[in-house]
């Protein structure tokens, strides 16, 4: 199979604006898949250790370049990484918008898979978001160390409730429409998000718990509300194509925190 042909089977059933972000943005689309990569962020350490395992395609979920459709070309950093990923040889699709917008988002659903947690999944009238109804009861602090224990998130932020059983869940993993919202919608008790505005979001759920009202706003960082729905995608290549191996490679977090001690 080669990487265009992995490409456009994985777009099926998608959908996408006449401008799309999914592109080819290195290698060659013709080249014959061995090994294919999958990952949140093509960082430079994933493209070394890319390289390193003999990847013949990288999928990735954000931007590789730091602007979502790409348009930068002459930073230092930009020409540096563009040098590195041309003598990789290795071939890297974006997929992004197809995989948001289909009857099942990939990226909650994969979330969602890893935490273990069971109950209905609806879409709402904002972009990439949803509402979860789970079938058992669970507080915010509970589904926070949820997080940091199952999806190895360093840092899970809490605003707001902590301590009150809750069934209504907003997923706005990464930084999607209607957070502020969801998070006023009566009907919506805990909202999980990616990125958070702090003075309009965080605050109105701390005041909202001040006011005795159930209103949670958890803040799990970019990487840590949507990486799960790559590796999902990664699992489900594996088990549906056998005759080229597939692996996760993680990004890790892009914040380092005071108590890690660090090689640099």
């Amino acid at each position: 199979m080669k990487a265009h042909e992995l490409f456009e089977e994985i777009i099926k059933g998608g959908q996408a604006d006449k401008i799309t972000c999914d592109t080819l943005k290195a290698g060659d689309p013709n080249k014959e898949l061995k090994k294919v990569a999958v990952t949140m962020f093509a960082t430079v350490e994933v493209v070394k250790k890319a390289k390193e395992w003999g990847a013949d395609m990288l999928i990735v979920h954000e931007p590789t370049y730091y602007d979502h459709f790409e348009n930068i070309e002459d930073l230092p950093v930009v020409v540096a990484k563009r040098k590195l990923i041309e003598e990789s040889g290795i071939t890297i699709y974006r997929y992004h918008d197809y995989m948001h917008h289909r009857e099942v988002d990939q990226i909650p659903e994969g979330e969602i898979y890893y935490l273990g947690l069971k109950g209905n999944v609806e879409k709402t009238p904002y972009s990439a978001s949803y509402l979860f109804t789970a079938n058992e009861p669970i507080t915010a602090l509970e589904l926070a160390n949820k997080m940091e224990k199952v999806l190895d998130i360093k840092k899970v932020r809490i605003a707001g409730t902590r301590n009150k059983k809750s069934t209504k869940i907003a997923l706005c993993f990464g930084t999607p429409g209607g957070v502020f919202e969801l998070l006023c919608d009566p009907n919506v008790e805990i909202v999980l998000t990616g990125e958070a505005c702090e003075w309009k979001l965080a605050e109105y759920a701390r005041d909202a718990n001040t006011l005795g009202m159930n209103k949670t706003l958890i803040v799990m960082g970019h990487i840590g509300s949507e990486r799960d729905g790559m590796r999902l995608l990664a699992k489900r290549l594996g088990e549906n194509h056998t005759e080229f191996e597939t692996r996760y490679m993680e990004c890790g977090e892009v914040y380092t925190y005071t108590e890690e001690k660090l090689c640099q």
